[in-house]
């Protein structure tokens, strides 16, 4: 599995903390930063980000992303807004946990911003520990696992059928927001050589002019 690290530049500080705990605890996975660094002059806003997070995962080029913002819930909302992404919001290492078992999603959002349970560092490091202690998809508790995926694999079944496509998405989004969103290069050159939907990513490169 390949995992992305990427937060809004409201938590550049913490995206050290991100990518460490990320890299330590699923150590078995590759793992992406992406940013945004505490360095870059250029900000951007969790809805920026989230269209990033939907390119990135829409494209093949990373199967999960661990993101978030100050509160954790903007960007939950924004990227559970784009076609093919289910996002969960994390503020303990349970709902972590949760998310990874029974809902099986492809991005977790966490709140970067405010300091709960012990102290904000300490509580972000033990709910990354805790998404990735187990192979994610198995359901819990384990005597319910069947009615749980059975579940998660309706509500996926869903959001699918009331989504439009990726691409139809991307044109009817905020030409603003995405000139934007379409400037992170180190986003687009992951795209260019890492994406496995081809269709996907070349129209993102286009519409980027990434040469």
């Amino acid at each position: 599995m390949k995992i992305g690290v990427i937060q809004a530049s409201s938590q550049t500080g913490k995206n050290e903390l991100l990518y460490k705990c990320s890299k330590r605890y699923a150590k078995r996975h590759e793992v992406v930063n992406f940013g945004c660094f505490p360095e870059e002059t250029d900000k951007y806003s969790y809805i920026e980000i989230s269209l990033e997070v939907g390119m990135l995962i829409a494209s093949g080029a990373v199967d999960f992303i661990v993101t978030g913002c100050s509160s954790g819930q903007g960007m939950m909302l924004a990227c559970n807004s784009i076609p093919g992404i289910i996002c969960g919001y994390a503020p303990t290492p349970m709902d972590a946990f949760l998310f990874a078992q029974i809902n099986n999603g492809n991005v977790i959002s966490l709140p970067l911003g405010e300091e709960y349970t012990y102290t904000g560092e300490e509580n972000c490091e033990k709910t990354i520990e805790k998404l990735f202690s187990e192979p994610f998809g198995q359901g819990y508790p384990k005597q319910d696992a069947e009615r749980k995926l059975r579940d998660t694999r309706i509500l996926k079944d869903l959001r699918n059928n009331s989504q439009i496509d990726f691409i139809s998405f991307m044109k009817k989004a905020d030409a603003e927001l995405l000139e934007h969103a379409l400037q992170r290069q180190n986003v687009l050159e992951f795209i260019s050589n890492d994406g496995t939907d081809r269709q996907i990513s070349d129209w993102v490169l286009y519409r980027a002019d990434y040469r």
